[in-house]
């Protein structure tokens, strides 16, 4: 071993707007820098927004690797999470038996998941 898992990044063209989106919905702090965004979750894991002017969102369902990488999030109840998630600014794409699939309000695909 030589570390230990610190955070993972998420580009973006708003990092302010897709931290916030993501702390609605998993609480934590948010530090800002210039062109960086943290979401400080109460774990102790970090979710990172990176400014990215170019940004294109990846395809789900995608066959050819556009799906780069996603997140799943822990709920207790799927149905009683939609509405929250929804409301936060997330986009729903399918139901499967244990999790949802979504996308974040920039496109980056995560599931809800129990």
């Amino acid at each position: 071993m030589i570390g230990e898992l610190y955070g993972v990044v998420l580009d973006c063209p708003d990092p302010a707007t897709l931290a916030e989106f993501y702390r609605s919905l998993l609480g934590g702090r948010i530090q800002t820098d210039v062109e960086w965004v943290d979401l400080v979750l109460a774990s102790g894991v970090i979710i990172s927004f990176q400014s990215c002017p170019g940004y294109v969102p990846p395809r789900w369902p995608g066959t050819d690797g556009d799906q780069q990488a996603h997140l799943d999030v822990r709920v207790a109840d799927l149905a009683a999470a939609d509405p929250t998630v929804r409301a936060a600014g997330g986009r729903f794409l399918e139901a499967h038996d244990g999790f949802y699939v979504y996308l974040d309000p920039v496109g980056h695909p995560f599931c809800t998941v129990l």
